[in-house]
């Protein structure tokens, strides 16, 4: 495996970025090809960039080194900024869901992308064990201080679903999956809606939340990386991959995800139900 040039691959974004906020996107995309080359791994999210811009088509999902680096990066901050500046409340939101669809108490939950804890926090009323799941290892060290979770593991949320094991080989299974901060860190659906399939105890519930953007900017796409280099996906699309992996849908309500800019951010909290 051949060495990163650290000077050259970072010299090459600070350019891309630098030419991007002056709005010469053409140029700019010429050095995030150049980082990308320099490093395949992506740490910077230039594939990411590039998509927003519109240079090239939106990859399946973000890079895990990205995805690692940007949490772990504010991990520090991460709660000031995603409730107290951005009015995130998606956990609280997932919580009055499941009361009013009268679903519940839960033997397991599963927390993916479980950030600092808040979702844990929300169900922490109406769960016996909880297991959390984030990629960033420093954000790990955070929820294990909010001392909700009784298992806390540091991993990809497919990749996780695909392949963990329990001590003794097993393959556990939860009656709920949560997923509130994951699609927008992901295009394709697929791989986790079979993951949480594979992974639920029969007539398990998988609950998420989702950013969207109009259909005439979806324009016929399932999923695409937005201005603000998040992906959103189309309410058809998520509709029909939850009925081709066996799952009814309960619930698909449009929310304000977040602010960006001071301007709400539109998304769907879904609950569906594991029927096949």
């Amino acid at each position: 495996m051949s060495e990163i040039d650290d000077d050259a691959l970072a010299d090459a974004y600070n350019k891309g970025l630098e030419l991007e906020k002056a709005g010469d996107r053409d140029q700019a995309a010429v050095f995030y090809r150049q980082a990308l080359s320099l490093d395949p791994s992506d740490p910077g999210g230039v594939s990411i960039r590039l998509a927003a811009m519109g240079h090239e088509t939106s990859p399946e999902k973000m890079p895990d080194a990205y995805v690692a680096t940007l949490f772990d990066q504010h991990a520090d901050v991460f709660d000031d900024i995603l409730v107290d500046q951005l009015g995130y409340c998606v956990p609280l939101l997932l919580r009055d869901l499941v009361s009013k669809l009268d679903i519940g108490p839960f033997e397991k939950l599963l927390d993916l992308g479980c950030g600092t804890g808040l979702t844990g926090v929300a169900f922490n009323d109406c769960t016996k064990h909880q297991t959390g799941v984030d990629l960033s290892e420093r954000i790990v060290e955070l929820a294990y201080d909010r001392q909700v979770y009784d298992d806390l593991y540091v991993g990809e949320a497919v990749e996780f679903l695909q392949e963990f094991e329990d001590e003794d080989g097993a393959r556990p299974r939860w009656d709920l999956i949560a997923a509130t901060a994951v699609f927008p860190y992901l295009g394709a659906i697929e791989p986790i809606l079979a993951g949480a399939a594979d992974r639920l105890e029969a007539n398990g519930y998988f609950a998420f939340s989702t950013e969207t953007l109009p259909e005439s900017t979806l324009a016929g796409r399932n999923y695409m990386v937005g201005a603000k280099q998040r992906f959103a996906q189309g309410e058809s699309y998520l509709r029909s991959g939850l009925e081709a992996h066996g799952f009814k849908v309960l619930a698909m309500d449009p929310i304000t995800v977040r602010l960006e800019d001071g301007e709400p951010v539109p998304g769907h909290l879904v609950v569906a139900q594991l029927v096949a």
